[in-house]
């Protein structure tokens, strides 16, 4: 058999992500929490609204509430109404001082600001030409009694979180955290802090992953550097796999390598590899160990980043019941030319430059994590298609892969 027939058929990225999450069910396990205490976490059940956001008209300006029809005429003002009091009626031909926030009184339309009246005993009169409803914040526009004001399956990020205590939920019902169980195997990695010996290497990808991990609402159960010994690594699935949802690793899966990860997994439970038909990040794995997914990594730091997000952080989103998967991506200008592209999918490391175009890091080798330290994101460029400076190009900012 020749070389390139011993090749593994590279998969397409598209098909292999659909692949995975196919074989990924959301967790049943519910949990309620304070609504304070619930950042980043995906709502299990749509979050109902039981009032009108506001929950009455009120002014938008510092001023005087009064009838739009008596805009021409200097007006007696009749009451002071601060923000949380119950004014009273406005009779025609009346006005009252009113402050931002506070209840429009039954019988005024509009709000004039204070910029535009002026105010001399007793009596307002305005400036400005009126516009009937001007300044006026109306009961429910923000939010109707009885709306959805969150679905299930939104990640509550702060935005969202405002917008349930605007509801009045001081508790949520959100998917419990998915446990993640991380270990690294190798007997070339060494922890940071610890002498570096010939031939050894400090372990970046248990520091990147576990942060990554974490980042998106997931428990992590760290088990460390697990040594380079196939019963070892069989002890290490064994236990992962009785206290994770998902066990994830890096290194030693990439075809043809002679490493005990591989055969643990495979006596254990199930294993698949395939070749991502991507740049960096080709090798990938997964399978189950028990009743837990596997997931397996390439080893190089930014391949290992680049695989997590496009490939596990949808797997770690759709575990939690999350309905929005993929990141939102935008097209910019390429700030260079790229007239030689690889023939499998490229995602390049590149950074918004001054212009508001991108710019390329120098070297995009797997294997140096300063490049995407230094970038904002990913060019995320189909195999084969070649590109010129000021060309739309697709971009994945790290501010949407990141959270």
């Amino acid at each position: 058999m020749s070389e390139a027939a011993k090749k593994p058929a590279l998969t397409p990225l598209d098909d292999a992500l659909a692949t995975l999450l196919a074989q990924i069910q959301p967790l049943a396990e519910r949990e309620t929490l304070p609504t304070s205490a619930a950042r980043g976490r995906v709502l299990a059940a749509d979050l109902i609204s039981p009032v009108d956001v506001p929950p009455a008209d009120n002014s938008a300006m510092d001023g005087y509430a009064l009838r739009a029809a008596d805009a021409a005429a200097a007006l007696p003002v009749t009451q002071r109404i601060p923000a949380g009091s119950l004014p009273q009626p406005l009779a025609a031909g009346e006005a009252a001082r009113i402050f931002t926030g506070a209840q429009v009184p039954a019988g005024a339309d509009t709000v004039v600001m204070q910029e535009h009246a002026e105010f001399a005993d007793g009596r307002v009169r305005l400036t400005q030409p009126v516009v009937p409803g001007q300044h006026v914040r109306l009961r429910g526009e923000d939010v109707r009694a009885g709306a959805v004001v969150l679905a299930a399956g939104t990640r509550l990020d702060a935005i969202a979180l405002g917008l349930a205590a605007t509801a009045g939920a001081a508790e949520l019902t959100v998917t419990r955290r998915p446990r993640v169980a991380l270990f690294s195997t190798g007997d070339e990695l060494v922890m940071p802090g610890e002498p570096l010996p010939p031939g050894a290497i400090y372990n970046s990808n248990r520091f990147t992953l576990r942060a990554l991990v974490e980042g998106l609402g997931c428990e992590v159960i760290d088990l460390g550097i697990v040594p380079d010994k196939l019963d070892a690594t069989r002890a290490a699935l064994r236990e992962a796999a009785a206290r994770a949802d998902l066990i994830l690793t890096s290194g030693g899966v990439s075809v043809g390598e002679e490493d005990h990860l591989r055969p643990a997994v495979q006596t254990e439970g199930r294993l698949d590899l395939w070749a991502i038909a991507i740049k960096p990040g080709k090798p990938f794995a997964h399978g189950r160990v028990g009743a837990a997914h596997f997931i397996g990594l390439p080893g190089n730091p930014v391949s290992s980043l680049v695989t997590f997000l496009l490939l596990v952080r949808p797997v770690l989103l759709k575990l939690q019941g999350a309905t929005r998967l993929a990141p939102r991506a935008c097209r910019i200008a390429a700030g260079f030319d790229w007239p030689r592209p690889d023939k499998r999918r490229e995602f390049l490391r590149v950074r918004l430059d001054e212009d508001g175009g991108l710019a390329l890091f120098g070297n995009q080798s797997s294997g140096v994590l300063t490049s995407a330290f230094w970038a904002d994101g990913l060019l995320d460029n189909p195999a084969g298609q070649a590109f010129a400076k000021g060309d739309a190009v697709r971009f994945l900012p790290f501010s949407e892969l990141l959270s």
